[in-house]
């Protein structure tokens, strides 16, 4: 047999090589003749992903999510996906509902499972890993990476803090202690924490303040007349001076004195409430695309459009949160009212996690018993 008939198989080099050596054989009129020319390469070929114009994501929510119908218009007309949104309840109903669909979950992303409920979500699974290209916009210096994983997406932040009507206060106090003290007494209204997020993370706050003395803080304000609400609506819009109670002192939000400028009548320059900013324990809300959507280009689509300038700059006016992004722009309402948190109350999700219902309890009773 020849070396021009061989043609057993072998490796691509083998192959390469055995060519280059025959190819004067093989090719017919001596030296001169030229090489056969390679065969041009070619790029590996490409999955085209799949067009999300025309579909829908279902985004659920807490209650309190608030956004601009202009903002989520942006998005369709940008991606030509539909928005549908489902509300399911306060953070915890939205997460425990999450959870228990699981197997068939009600939506493709889901916004507002905050830091204190965090960890519970993510320990159940409930969420793809999704690292968005746009978290190069995110606030680095804000610190909200708690998921290294990235299975969920930082989207806003806000501060619990004590809040004081100005006028009914003739000495602030200088630290959040000094709340237990005589001269404070009857006047501080807190939301129970079992059944608002609100009053949750004031707890956390004071636990994250006085460490293994938070107990004795709270019976400090046990006696001292704290009374306890169901609710936020209740303690601020109730018993607190702006709704019309007798009490000067709230657990409340940072973004609390912009509201009360925002919505005056008649129109005031100056907010009437102030904020005690040792006392703020910062709240995070998260978005995480729901683990067996239907729907997973248009999920990332959304998250990815959460970091936008155009959905950042619309929620502080409707959900009374902060950006997180570098480029955003505040209202100037928030700019002029806000307090400015420097060092806000923090503590782990997982251990948040792991004490909540324990801290709760124990709680429940020193302040209710």
């Amino acid at each position: 047999m020849t070396a021009c008939s061989m043609r057993k198989p072998h490796v691509f080099g083998a192959i390469v090589t055995a060519a280059m050596l025959v190819a004067a054989a093989c090719g017919g009129d001596g030296p001169e003749t030229a090489m056969p020319a390679a065969a041009p390469q070619t790029e590996s070929p490409t999955t085209v992903p799949p067009s999300i114009e025309g579909t829908t994501v279902t985004l659920i929510t807490h209650d309190s999510f608030g956004l601009s119908d202009e903002t989520l218009m942006e998005f369709t007309a940008k991606t030509g996906v539909t928005v549908e949104r489902l509300a399911v309840g306060d953070t915890g109903t939205l997460v425990s509902e999450a959870i228990l669909t699981r197997e068939n979950p009600l939506g493709d992303v889901l916004f507002g499972i905050d830091n204190t409920f965090l960890q519970r979500g993510l320990d159940a699974g409930i969420f793809e890993r999704y690292e968005s290209p746009a978290l190069a916009n995110l606030d680095e210096a804000l610190n909200l990476h708690l998921d290294a994983r990235h299975r969920v997406t930082p989207v806003d932040y806000g501060d619990v803090c004590v809040n004081y009507w100005k006028d009914a206060v003739p000495r602030v106090p200088d630290t959040l202690d000094q709340l237990t003290r005589a001269e404070f007494a009857d006047q501080l209204v807190v939301p129970h924490p079992e059944t608002s997020s609100t009053g949750l993370a004031f707890l956390l706050g004071t636990i994250a303040a006085f460490q293994e003395s938070w107990e004795i803080y709270w019976e400090g304000l046990r006696d001292n007349g704290v009374m306890v609400t169901s609710g936020w609506e209740e303690a601020y819009n109730q018993e607190f001076i702006a709704g019309g109670g007798d009490r000067p002192f709230v657990a409340s939000y940072a973004s609390s004195p912009p509201a009360e400028v925002i919505y005056a009548d008649p129109s005031v320059d100056t907010a009437p409430t102030g904020v005690l900013t040792d006392s703020c324990f910062r709240q995070i809300e998260y978005a995480g695309i729901l683990t067996g959507t239907d729907n997973p280009a248009g999920a990332k689509a959304l998250i990815d459009f959460m970091l936008s300038e155009t959905w950042q700059n619309d929620m502080p006016l409707n959900m009374f949160v902060y950006p997180v992004i570098k480029n955003a722009t505040l209202p100037p309402e928030f700019v002029a009212h806000t307090a400015v948190v420097e060092e806000p109350l923090s503590l782990d999700p997982s251990q948040i996690a792991a004490f909540r219902d324990e801290w709760t309890e124990r709680w429940a009773d020193i302040v209710l018993r």
